[in-house]
C-alpha cells in the first residue's frame, strides 16, 4: 500500500512539473503547491469516505484542507491519476463529480450541481481535459476526453471529446484535423486558459 501511495505522490508531482512552467523541482512543488496539497488531502479523505463510520471525519478533513488551500473537494468526488490544480484558490469540486486521469484545472473553477435531488448531480470529466480559470461546469453532464473549457465559460451541456467549449452559455466546436490549436486561440481569446 505504501508503495502505491508513494508512486501516486510522485506521479502528481511530475504532472505538476510538466504543467507548471514556474516549477523548478519536486521538492519545491511538494512544499508550495496548494493544488497538490488539496489533492493529497482529498485522496486521504476519499479513502475515509468509503467507510460509513468515517464519513464525518472525512468531511472534517476536507474542510481543514479547504481552509488551508482555498480548494474545496468533497470527499465523495472521484479523481483520477496525475491530477493538477494550478494556483487552486476558489476551486470547488462537488460530491458526485468524477474526474479522469491527466486533468488540469486552473483557479476559480466550479464543478457544481444544478439540482437538489439526491444522486448524480455533478459533472463527469474525461481524461486529458483542461478547464480554464473561472469556468463553471454545472450539472450531471460529461466533458469528453481531451476537451478544453475556456476561461470563464459556463458549461451546462455535454462537450464531446476533442472539442473546445467557450462562452456563456458555452458553445463547443471540434478543432479540424488541420487546424492548429495555437492559431485557434487568436480567433477565440477565451481559449487562453
Amino acid at each position: 500500500m505504501w508503495r502505491r501511495v508513494r508512486d501516486g505522490i510522485v506521479e502528481d508531482l511530475d504532472a505538476a512539473i510538466a504543467r507548471d512552467p514556474a516549477a523548478t523541482s519536486r521538492a519545491q512543488m511538494a512544499i508550495v503547491s496548494p493544488g497538490l496539497h488539496a489533492i493529497w488531502g482529498h485522496r486521504v479523505a476519499h479513502e475515509m469516505w468509503q467507510h460509513e463510520k468515517l464519513q464525518l471525519p472525512a468531511r472534517v478533513l476536507s474542510n481543514v484542507f479547504r481552509a488551508t488551500t482555498g480548494v474545496e473537494i468533497h470527499p465523495g468526488a472521484t479523481i483520477g491519476r496525475r491530477f493538477f490544480i494550478d494556483h487552486g484558490m476558489g476551486v470547488v469540486i462537488g460530491e458526485t463529480s468524477e474526474i479522469g486521469d491527466d486533468v488540469m484545472l486552473y483557479n476559480g473553477i466550479n464543478l457544481g450541481g444544478r439540482t437538489l435531488e439526491k444522486g448524480k448531480r455533478h459533472p463527469t470529466i474525461g481524461n486529458g481535459v483542461t478547464i480554464g480559470a473561472g469556468a463553471k461546469v454545472l450539472g450531471n453532464i460529461t466533458i469528453g476526453d481531451h476537451a478544453q473549457i475556456g476561461a470563464n465559460s459556463v458549461v451546462v451541456k455535454p462537450v464531446p471529446a476533442n472539442s473546445v467549449a467557450t462562452g456563456i452559455p458555452a458553445k463547443h466546436r471540434s478543432l479540424g484535423r488541420r487546424e492548429d490549436p495555437y492559431e485557434a486561440m487568436f480567433a477565440e481569446p477565451e481559449l487562453w486558459i
